[in-house]
C-alpha cells in the first residue's frame, strides 16, 4: 500500500495557488462508506479525514455523535475500518481522527503500523495534549505517520507558536470554542486566530468546526489555507442522501473556492 505524504501534498497544492478542502467521513456510517470517500475525492478534496467512531466523543457535536452511533451499531471497529481502507488505493492522503482511549487500547505500535498498512498518512487526536504524546509520537514516526495538532481561540501566543512548530501535515484551527456542528455564521474568532498563526508560521493552516456552506469555506479561506467540513456532509448522509448527493456539497465548496479571489490570504512574511 502506497501512503501519500500529507505534508508534501498540502504544501505542493498550496504552492500551486489552490485552497485546500478536507471533508470528513465517519468510517462505517453506511455500508458503502468507501464509495463516499471516493466521491468526495472526485468532487475536489485534497485530503480526507476519516473519523473512527468512539462512544464518548468529547469534541464532537450531535451530528458526528449520531454518525458514530450509526457506525457502531453497524458493528464498525477500528481494525475493521482500517482493513476496509486497505482494500483501496486513494488518490489523496487520508487522516484518521479519533480519541486517545481508542489508540491506547489498540496499542501504540500496532495502531501506527495498521494505519500505515492501510494507507493512512496522519492522525488527529484532539484529546491528547502534545506534552503527553511522546509514546504515541514515537510509534507514529516509526511507521511514518504524521500527527496533526489543533489550536483554539483561547490558545496563548506562546502555545500557538509551539503547536505551529510541532504539528505535522497542517495545523487545525478550531473556529470557535465548543463542539463540532453546523452553524449559520462563522465566529469572528476564526479570522483572529488564523491571523495570529500567520504572524508566526507558514505551516498549512486549515479551519474546522462549523464549515457548513460554500460561502463559509470562502470566508474562512480569506485568512487561511483551507477548510475542513464534517457535520454538514455527515448530516446529508444521515438524512438518506445518496453518495453522489452528499458529495455534491464538497463539489459546491470546491467550485466556490476555485472561483473566489483571495488577496494574500495564505501568505506570511517571517522574520
Amino acid at each position: 500500500m502506497t501512503t501519500l505524504s500529507l505534508s508534501h501534498t498540502l504544501r505542493q497544492r498550496r504552492s500551486e495557488g489552490r485552497k485546500l478542502l478536507v471533508p470528513y467521513v465517519t468510517a462505517g456510517i453506511i455500508p458503502d462508506w468507501l464509495e463516499l470517500v471516493d466521491a468526495v475525492i472526485l468532487a475536489g478534496a485534497d485530503a480526507v479525514e476519516i473519523g473512527m467512531a468512539f462512544s464518548d466523543p468529547s469534541v464532537d457535536g450531535p451530528t458526528i455523535q449520531q454518525a458514530s452511533v450509526q457506525a457502531l451499531d453497524r458493528g464498525t471497529t477500528p481494525a475493521g475500518a482500517l482493513a476496509q481502507l486497505e482494500t483501496r488505493q486513494f488518490g489523496v492522503p487520508l487522516v484518521v481522527m479519533t480519541y486517545y482511549n481508542l489508540v491506547y487500547r489498540y496499542g501504540h505500535e500496532r495502531f501506527a503500523a495498521d494505519l500505515a498498512r492501510s494507507g493512512v498518512s496522519a492522525t488527529i487526536l484532539p484529546d491528547l495534549p502534545i506534552e503527553l504524546a511522546d509514546d504515541w509520537l514515537a510509534a507514529a514516526h516509526a511507521s511514518e505517520v504524521e500527527n496533526v495538532l489543533l489550536v483554539a481561540p483561547v490558545s496563548s501566543d506562546e502555545r500557538l507558536a509551539m503547536l505551529a512548530e510541532r504539528t505535522e501535515g497542517f495545523l487545525y484551527a478550531v473556529s470557535t470554542m465548543g463542539t463540532t456542528g453546523e452553524r449559520k455564521d462563522l465566529d469572528d474568532a476564526a479570522s483572529v486566530l488564523t491571523r495570529r498563526v500567520r504572524a508566526v508560521s507558514d505551516v498549512p493552516l486549515l479551519v474546522g468546526f462549523g464549515i457548513s456552506t460554500p460561502q463559509h469555506a470562502v470566508d474562512a479561506c480569506r485568512t487561511s489555507d483551507g477548510v475542513i467540513s464534517a457535520s454538514a456532509l455527515m448530516r446529508r448522509v444521515l438524512e438518506g442522501a445518496s453518495v453522489d448527493e452528499a458529495a455534491q456539497l464538497i463539489s459546491d465548496m470546491r467550485a466556490a473556492l476555485d472561483r473566489a479571489t483571495f488577496e494574500g490570504a495564505g501568505s506570511v512574511a517571517l522574520a
